[in-house]
């Protein structure tokens, strides 16, 4: 499970934008600067980019607002390259998951939480934003986490209906951002870099998983756009 990031990542990326003249006489065309500007002129102090209420990345999904303290606004993946999907486990339930990433004093959170017995999939991070998930900037920016409600010690935690509703949402984000459906791009987060977690731990069916990720992602397509 997410928990314990460094508070340090929550400072929020914003910031003027200056030195502009510098830019251009450093060879900077004006047209890519202007371009420049147009992805980032919400670092403009008092500006966030236009975002609308409940609206979710992933069909079939419900919207619950992790809090601002545990993620960090950003323009994904214009500013960050998203290549990886983060596995985690909840290590409660999937109630206690969304309470605590709604607890600003958290400090964590993932984009999404996947309830056991159904398979519900609620988002709590639009995908764009970097949401406090890994213990490792890096992976923060570049990744989308996804917890999964159980124990790494109680194998009877992951579900059926759970590996296939992650795995439909896994080969959703993977076509979004044209992610490679292999382990190198597909990890745990006992195996993110300084992971101190070890989720998903042993009983967490990779050989499943992947196969189960694969298959979904050479579904037929549904019409409903995921934006």
């Amino acid at each position: 499970m997410a928990v314990g990031e460094d508070r340090a990542e929550g400072v929020k990326r914003r910031g003027l934008l200056v030195g502009a003249g510098t830019a251009v006489a450093a060879g900077i065309t004006a047209l890519a600067f202007r371009e420049e500007l147009g992805r980032l002129w919400w670092k403009i102090p008092g500006v966030d980019k236009q975002r609308t209420e409940g609206e979710v990345d992933q069909p079939g999904a419900r919207w619950v607002a992790a809090s601002a303290g545990n993620l960090r606004i950003a323009d994904r993946p214009a500013d960050y390259e998203i290549d990886r999907i983060v596995v985690h486990v909840t290590q409660g339930s999937y109630e206690t998951a969304i309470r605590v990433f709604k607890d600003p004093l958290h400090a964590a959170a993932a984009h999404y939480v996947i309830r056991a017995r159904d398979g519900q999939i609620t988002q709590m991070a639009r995908e764009l934003d970097v949401a406090f998930h890994a213990g490792n900037r890096e992976y923060n920016e570049r990744s989308v986490g996804i917890e999964h409600e159980g124990f790494v010690d109680k194998p009877s935690s992951f579900t059926k209906v759970m590996y296939e509703s992650s795995a439909r949402l896994a080969a959703d984000i993977c076509e979004r951002y044209e992610i490679p459906i292999d382990r190198k791009h597909i990890v745990g987060h006992n195996e993110v870099p300084g992971a101190t977690h070890t989720d998903p731990g042993p009983h967490w069916d990779w050989d499943r998983y992947m196969e189960l990720v694969r298959r979904a992602a050479n579904r037929p397509k549904s019409t409903t756009a995921a934006r």
